[in-house]
């Protein structure tokens, strides 16, 4: 039987949850213990795909087309598996699945209540990935902070499954804050009091404290905390600010943290922790041999949280590269035929973000234009994709109002389309072409150079593709179609061969990148922005030499 986890958070949010989560899965798991991780979302969205970014930062996507909570990504590069629909619960979800009980009369005619009838439905949710017995540890984070009112359904469920199971088949673990008073000159511990007593005047007790901090904790803090909030004192672990997210598995291994979890959850059969990967990971980290500048252009830029996945991307694929890699937020709202040199003509690389909405796509697409004229490095996912093609239309094939139908529904030259399947969709939830898809990569293109085979997986979140009536006209003026899905056409990479590296991909490939296998394409542009720096500073040398002499 599986055992049990719950990640619950106190005093404030965004203190990190899903990192400690992912952080003690990872320790677990490099113990030889099978982990998963689930995320309980208080909200009543069913899921986050309608939300803009700016609410809740990016929208990741499963294999199995779940659009899910962004933690989830953070799951799934620290211990490198596939999560599911299944590791993402929403209020929304919950109450969605009781009310259509109810409505199919499932209930008999019994007052629908909160207590039992949402409260079951969570725990049902809580243990359904414990049910199949393909894990030996389930961690469950609770989403925002202890003393929410979205959040006491989920805690009671906690306090109802705690008393159900064996002491030794759940435990809680509650992440909290000390803060620092520079007036007083001291870490102050009353806040953490008072969230671990309002999580247990709801019935739940705390049976690890993990205190995120800015200052070491002197024992006699720990003392304090461990008789004030009824915990061991060895229980109370130190989580000190770290300079990376990936740092943080190795300072929970140092605090212990896993050994007290195993010894809590009576867990005797395990090895040493194998993380030889992942120091060597930390070590290419944090001592880079060169460095790159790259320009994220997308008009979510103000919140670092819309583009998660693709900036961790751009660290695994730095650190396979022995690379710092400097990522430079350009808002395409604001660039202009005009700026357009000076804004990006000190990078090594240039990214077009996705994104949804016609606000700053023509600065997308000049940004475009100056990538392929000036043979920077470039690489555009989804509308970043999309965006090439318009300019490709545009400047190479002289179709000037070549456009989107999603920016434009009236052109006359939709070179990219609504996906024929989507145009009877009405409902905006869960409706876009979703999860993982083949895609057959033509051979002795940059795409197969890149991947090294023809039959690879992406995952998807789209409703416009390529519009395959153009096809022809592209290849026949230079850019190929060197990706198609086999089983509908739908164009999913194209490039330019006669460009040092010019990649446009219909999917989202950072969705896939982990510690562990950094994802090829971003590794392939690290390494030919690399080259560029390198090819660019070898000239500005000799100017310099040059001018000397």
């Amino acid at each position: 039987m599986a055992k049990y986890i719950f990640v619950t958070g106190g005093v404030t949010s965004s203190l990190g949850k899903g990192i400690i989560a992912a952080s003690l899965a990872k320790l677990l798991q490099a113990r030889g213990l099978t982990t998963t991780i689930q995320k309980f979302d208080p909200y009543i969205n069913v899921d986050p795909g309608t939300m803009n970014p700016y609410e809740h930062g990016e929208c990741y996507v499963t294999e199995d087309g779940a659009e899910t909570d962004l933690d989830l990504g953070h799951y799934e590069r620290f211990l490198n598996i596939h999560t599911t629909q299944a590791n993402n619960v929403t209020t929304g979800s919950i109450y969605q699945t009781v009310i259509n009980r109810e409505r199919a009369g499932d209930y008999l005619g019994k007052t629908v209540q909160v207590i039992p009838h949402i409260t079951d439905e969570i725990k049902r949710r809580m243990k359904l990935l414990g049910d199949s017995n393909k894990y030996d540890v389930i961690l469950t984070e609770i989403g925002g902070t202890v003393g929410d009112i979205e959040s006491l359904p989920f805690i009671e469920a906690v306090r109802q499954l705690q008393w159900e199971m064996p002491e030794e088949d759940c435990l809680v673990v509650h992440l909290t804050l000390i803060p620092y008073l520079k007036a007083a000159k001291e870490l102050k511990t009353k806040p953490t009091q008072h969230s671990v007593k309002l999580l247990s005047e709801n019935g739940v007790h705390p049976d690890i404290l993990v205190c995120r901090t800015e200052r070491p904790l002197s024992e006699e803090i720990k003392r304090k905390l461990a008789l004030f909030c009824n915990v061991k004192q060895d229980s109370v672990i130190e989580a000190m600010d770290a300079s990376t997210i990936y740092e943080v598995p190795i300072a929970m291994l140092k605090e212990k943290l896993d050994v007290i979890v195993l010894k809590k959850l009576n867990i005797t059969n395990y090895n040493e922790p194998e993380l030889d990967k992942w120091k060597g990971f930390l070590d290419k980290l944090k001592h880079p041999k060169y460095k790159v500048t790259i320009g994220l252009i997308g008009k979510y830029i103000e919140l670092q949280d819309a583009y998660k996945s693709i900036l961790e991307s751009f660290i695994h694929a730095g650190a396979m590269n022995e690379c710092k890699v400097q990522v430079v937020n350009v808002h395409s709202e604001f660039i202009t035929e005009d700026n357009v040199g000076e804004k990006l003509s000190e990078l090594d690389g240039l990214l077009v973000a996705p994104g949804f909405g016609n606000r700053g796509v023509e600065g997308k697409i000049i940004a475009v234009q100056y990538a392929r004229e000036n043979n920077l490095p470039f690489f555009g996912i989804c509308l970043g994709m999309q965006m090439a093609a318009i300019e490709f239309a545009r400047n190479v094939l002289h179709i000037p109002d070549a456009n989107s139908t999603e920016m434009q529904p009236t052109t006359a030259n939709p070179v990219i389309d609504m996906m024929e399947e989507q145009k009877k969709i009405t409902m905006k939830g869960g409706t876009m072409r979703l999860g993982s898809y083949p895609c057959i990569i033509k051979e002795n293109s940059l795409a197969f150079q890149i991947y090294g085979k023809t039959d690879i997986s992406e995952r998807h979140r789209h409703r416009w593709e390529f519009n395959n009536a153009y096809l022809s006209q592209f290849e026949n003026a230079g850019m190929i179609a060197s990706g198609i899905n086999p089983e509908t056409g739908l164009v999913e990479i194209i490039e330019l061969p006669m460009h040092p590296f010019f990649i446009g991909v219909q999917y989202h490939p950072e969705l896939k990148s982990t510690v562990e296998n950094p994802q090829p394409i971003f590794v392939s542009f690290i390494k030919y922005a690399k080259e560029f720096a390198e090819a660019k500073h070898s000239i500005k040398n000799s100017l310099l030499q040059s001018e000397m002499i």
